[in-house]
């Protein structure tokens, strides 16, 4: 059984992640390639934009919270708006508990993350 499956879309106003699962040190490898590759693809698409979709993920470790602060980090230095999209428990507490929300960009919505771009 997969704990984890992530999957990557170029659309027309960025690159979305799309994390479906359980993200922890037996899984993370998988969204670190595919934030990766996000990232690889974000840099010569216009909207310099990637936003991981999180609103199906049921367990967010220690392991995902460094691959989003490193993928967050190698977007910034590329240029490049790296963006969560979660609003439920299993992912928010993680993230505020460890105070990365003061760092990380982190919407409700795909929507509130594309908007919130679209208006800078």
């Amino acid at each position: 059984m997969e704990l984890l499956k992530v999957t990557q879309e170029s659309r027309a106003d960025g690159v979305v992640v799309l994390a479906e699962g359980d993200i922890d040190s037996s899984s993370v490898d998988m969204l670190i390639v595919e934030l990766k590759r996000a990232l690889e693809v974000a840099a010569t698409h216009p909207a310099r934009l990637v936003i991981v979709d999180l609103e199906r993920v049921n367990l967010l470790g220690s392991a995902g919270l460094n691959a989003l602060l490193d993928s967050h980090e190698e977007g910034v230095a590329a240029g490049t708006s790296v963006r969560l999209v979660a609003d439920h428990p299993p992912v928010l507490q993680p993230i505020e508990v460890t105070e990365l929300d003061r760092i990380l960009q982190v919407y409700p919505t795909v929507p509130d993350a594309l908007l919130d771009h679209q208006d800078r």
